[in-house]
């Protein structure tokens, strides 16, 4: 799949502002420490929320509750309590007011400040360091097969012939380069070249610039994913009807209760769902919603964790801001978000036609 050349320049205009706005506003950030990680506290607890909720509309989490409104409905919404994403309403309530008016720059300083100097206290220090590259090695592999597996989709470029990448391919696939295994493994060192490739680009202009590049970035970030969503939303309005998404779906698929069980039963649509379900585990969602439940609050209450929900946070201008900051963030992002998730998800279930390759009786998930 390509896109015409006016979607592509378009791409490639708004990668180039991108990294313009970055590198222009990096002046700002190179006053000081505190404008470096921070903004200064001078910017608006509104514009942090955005980017905050920007931060969370990545593309690898959202193609997977794509994949669990597909198969589990509007039960699905629960799912994602696993993080918890309720833990924002903690943070709007006490713990981000907590956490600015202590008057720290990070996440390590922010031990110090809370467990005090002493050996054990530098200990706790030195592990929330390692823990915090670990997270964000882990978040960039993350983004990395996301990001790299849609451009390879869409844009036009083959980086792996055109950084002649087939010296990685190994010598017995590399032996039949009309084989269907050879093919295989260029499609996924293209991927991987656009996941490098991206993440390179969002590197130069988040170090040079400081947490003004983040935001500043990320707020113009979330103005083109809400438009894009409602374009997805009204698309998918516009190509499936009611009738052809009843048609599609099992009973209960549109009911976001539940009760001991999850009572789903795809065998009439697409009978590879139920073994779907069976291997993930959910069955019995009324137990998994509880434990979840009980996860999330326990989680909350103990504290937040020294991530980039954080360094937002620290960098309002007052601990009320800090707080609204919080509190803004699930009601911006939800609503654009939801309405793309929903609007992919009934695009797939309405132009899921039987008789075709799309045909459930014959597809794996």
């Amino acid at each position: 799949m390509s896109l015409h050349p006016i979607d592509s320049a378009i791409i490639f205009i708004y990668i180039a502002i991108t990294l313009f706005l970055g590198l222009w506003i990096s002046n700002k950030a190179s006053k000081g420490l505190r404008s470096y990680f921070l903004g200064g506290n001078q910017l608006p607890w509104y514009a942090l929320g955005l980017s905050n909720a920007s931060g969370m509309f990545d593309v690898a989490g959202t193609m997977w509750i794509v994949s669990l409104l597909f198969v589990y409905g509007l039960k699905s919404i629960w799912i994602p309590w696993l993080w918890p994403v309720f833990n924002q309403v903690f943070l709007m309530i006490f713990l981000s007011i907590w956490m600015r008016r202590s008057g720290v720059m990070t996440g390590a300083e922010w031990i110090t400040f809370r467990f005090g100097d002493g050996p054990a206290a530098r200990l706790s220090h030195l592990v929330v360091v390692i823990f915090a590259l670990i997270m964000v090695l882990a978040y960039m592999a993350y983004g990395f097969l996301g990001i790299g597996k849609l451009a390879a989709q869409f844009l036009p470029l083959d980086l792996a012939h055109l950084f002649h990448l087939q010296v990685f391919v190994p010598a017995d696939v590399a032996a039949n380069p009309g084989g269907v295994a050879y093919a295989a493994a260029m499609a996924s060192l293209n991927e991987k070249a656009y996941g490098a490739l991206i993440v390179f680009l969002t590197a130069a202009y988040v170090i040079k610039g400081g947490m003004y590049s983040v935001v500043f970035t990320e707020v113009m970030q979330f103005t083109v994913m809400t438009i894009a969503s409602i374009g997805i939303a009204i698309v998918a309005m516009a190509h499936v009807s009611p009738e052809a998404l009843r048609a599609a779906i099992p009973d209960g698929w549109t009911n976001p209760f539940f009760g001991l069980k999850l009572d789903l039963d795809w065998s009439q649509v697409l009978p590879s769902a139920n073994d779907k379900i069976a291997q993930e585990g959910y069955s019995l969602f009324g137990i998994f919603f509880m434990l979840v439940l009980l996860k999330g609050i326990f989680t909350s209450l103990a504290g937040p964790a020294p991530n980039y929900d954080m360094q937002r946070i620290l960098s309002a201008r007052s601990p009320v801001e800090a707080a609204k900051m919080s509190g803004i963030v699930s009601l911006v992002l939800n609503f654009p978000r939801y309405l793309m998730i929903a609007g992919l998800t009934i695009l797939a279930l309405g132009l899921f036609q039987p008789g075709t390759e799309g045909d459930g009786r014959g597809c794996r998930l």
